[in-house]
């Protein structure tokens, strides 16, 4: 498997078009087959509509895209069958919680969800109600995803001003640091004293994450390849 790409960049230019993906229409009877079967092992998962990407450019200092609509069980079976389709990308937004001891916050999915086990950052694919006219709002979905999985919101933290895109595989992630003036502690117990309350959290467990040391096989590349950037080796 090709390395993650990072590239940072001030802006993002991603625009929804009228595009239809062949691939969701040309594989309905198995993609519908297919999401039957996953939908058995987590009875938990919703066909919802969600965006994708294509045409990717990334200039000195943009990350542009079309963006178009689908449905999750298209996407999931994308996923699964390892990206047949590489015209299209999943592009997502995460929230690099960061807080004043210099440690990042990410989170493990819990069971019951499509990526169970998983450690990252708060964030996911985004769907119709991160669209701003046409336009994806990439930090507001990350807002979103933040409050959903920790209750935290956006009083609570202080954005970077860039980003940075991690290319891997079909993904593309648009990760922001975004810094909190609390030590890693009392955030973790306060994430957790939320989903205590949470009738089904998406997250199972926190992990704070001080350099690369903390790393584990459970955390996808791309999270890994962009932490490796922000320490500073000992």
């Amino acid at each position: 498997m090709t390395a993650p790409q990072l590239c940072r960049v001030a802006r993002l230019e991603l625009i929804r078009d009228g595009w239809r993906w062949p691939f969701a229409d040309q594989q309905r009877a198995e993609i519908d087959a297919h999401f039957a079967q996953r939908r058995e092992e987590k009875p938990a998962m919703f066909n919802g509509r969600v965006l994708l990407g294509r045409n990717a450019t990334f200039t000195q200092d943009c990350f542009s895209a079309d963006i178009f609509e689908t449905d999750f069980a298209s996407f999931l079976s994308w996923r699964d069958w390892g990206y047949p389709d590489p015209s299209v990308f999943n592009g997502f937004g995460m929230g690099a919680l960061r807080t004043s001891d210099g440690a990042f916050v990410l989170g493990e999915m819990g069971q019951h969800t499509a990526n169970a086990g998983k450690v990252y950052f708060p964030g996911g694919t985004p769907d119709p109600s991160d669209l701003r006219g046409d336009r994806l709002d990439i930090a507001s979905s990350i807002s979103r995803e933040i409050a959903e999985e920790t209750g935290l919101s956006e009083a609570d933290y202080r954005p970077s001003d860039d980003w940075t895109c991690v290319v891997s595989g079909g993904a593309i992630a648009m990760l922001r640091v975004l810094h909190i003036d609390q030590p890693s502690s009392v955030l973790r117990a306060t994430i957790e004293a939320t989903l205590a309350q949470q009738t089904a959290p998406e997250l199972a467990a926190i992990h704070l994450v001080r350099d690369a040391r903390d790393f584990t096989a459970a955390m996808p590349g791309f999270v890994t390849a962009f932490l490796a950037t922000q320490f500073t080796p000992r």
